[in-house]
């Protein structure tokens, strides 16, 4: 499913509204949003889990163990056992570990 080739923006909002946006840009605020959820509808019922199952994830195969193996995840260094992206488990860490002494 994945592409290796590079998607290149072109002026024009990929939702398909057909708006005019700034150059380097994929879409207008907030149609990165409508268009997953138009794409959610289209392709899998609106549902996230018929969107795991068609991608081979569920309870038996974790889509967050494969992001972190595959797709540049991190877990938490503190053992909790969320996972995110590095800049989100940095956030996360400074919110949920850090000793708040005054």
């Amino acid at each position: 499913m994945t592409s290796n080739h590079r998607l290149i923006p072109n002026g024009f909002c990929w939702c398909g509204c057909g708006r005019e946006i700034t150059l380097g840009k994929f879409f207008a605020q907030g149609h990165d949003k409508v268009a997953e959820a138009a794409l959610m509808a289209v392709r899998y019922e609106a549902s996230v889990p018929r969107l795991l199952a068609e991608h081979g994830f569920g309870p038996d195969k974790s889509v967050t163990d494969a992001a972190v193996n595959e797709g540049g995840w991190e877990k938490c260094p503190r053992g909790c056992g969320y996972v995110g992206a590095p800049a989100s488990v940095t956030n996360h860490i400074r919110k949920h570990h850090t000793n708040k002494e005054s």
